[in-house]
């Protein structure tokens, strides 16, 4: 667990076109970090530069790269190389997520969100361990969630992507310590930004107020104050940390609150399916009195 400042880091962050990784681009890039960012969209990119203006202290340097093609992941690795002579720290920031229960899904929804979210996860730090390894100190950093902590309903397919994050971290955590390499996990809860706008599908009953979470400045912030630090995880918001809590320790109270309001979300359906059934069973002659 190295101790770093933010000063003078090469950053290489994903997803840092909008939301949190727009957030840790800025704040690293005023703290001094030299920084490149990442993301599909040449336009935000462009905007993200202009915003950010003029630092003496840091560099802020943009690259169009989709974490789930490999063109893209190595366009990365080579541009830091090329700009900054290699990286420092990677923050797996990249995400999509959908909202709607499992049963009403399908595979393609499922594919996409852990395409984005695991597999270019896994497949960019792959990309990145060999210039790692050259320096000892270097850090990893994947945004994770709560989510990933405790499933929840309606976000089966998301909290799966995140579940697979955290066992991936952990495992190369211990594997990569022998390289001088840190693996650090920062868990968001609920964050002011775009996320749920740019949803593959919402179709969940079960809505979430992100208005009332952390804004991103707030979650970007933690997120480097934990590259400084190297603790190897940490928890976001009261509610956030209250769920991975009660998730480790009283799992089965989690499971009865889910399920409680779950059954309040659909009391209406499951009246009626009570109804239908009673009917068939009077119609065949089985109802009781």
């Amino acid at each position: 667990m190295a101790k770093r400042k933010i000063a003078g880091l090469r950053i290489v962050i994903t997803g840092a076109s909008q939301g949190i990784g727009r957030a840790i681009a800025l704040k690293a890039y005023q703290q001094g970090g030299k920084v490149l960012a990442a993301a599909r969209s040449a336009s935000l990119l462009e905007e993200l530069k202009k915003e950010a203006g003029a630092n003496p202290a840091g560099a802020m340097e943009t690259v169009v790269a989709d974490v789930t093609e490999s063109e893209g992941r190595k366009a990365m690795l080579d541009e830091s190389i090329r700009l900054y002579g290699g990286a420092d720290v990677l923050v797996n920031n990249a995400g999509v997520g959908a909202t709607g229960h499992f049963a009403e899904g399908n595979q393609d929804r499922l594919r996409k969100i852990m395409e984005v979210n695991y597999f270019g996860l896994i497949e960019t730090t792959r990309v990145f361990i060999p210039e790692f390894k050259k320096r000892p100190g270097s850090a990893i950093v994947n945004i994770s969630s709560i989510a990933g902590k405790r499933g929840i309903p309606a976000r089966g397919d998301y909290s799966a992507s995140k579940f697979a994050v955290q066992g991936f971290s952990d495992a190369i955590r211990a594997e990569l310590a022998k390289d001088g390499i840190d693996v650090l996990v920062v868990c968001p809860g609920l964050t002011q930004t775009n996320f749920s706008k740019n949803m593959i599908e919402q179709k969940a009953k079960l809505q979430m107020d992100h208005l009332r979470g952390m804004t991103a400045e707030e979650v970007a912030r933690h997120t480097l104050r934990t590259i400084e630090t190297g603790r190897d995880e940490i928890s976001l918001t009261f509610q956030g940390k209250l769920l991975a809590f009660v998730a480790r320790f009283l799992p089965g109270l989690a499971d009865r609150v889910s399920k409680k309001r779950v059954r309040e979300l659909f009391e209406e359906e499951m009246v009626e399916r009570q109804i239908r059934k009673r009917e068939v069973l009077m119609q065949s002659g089985k109802a009781g009195p």
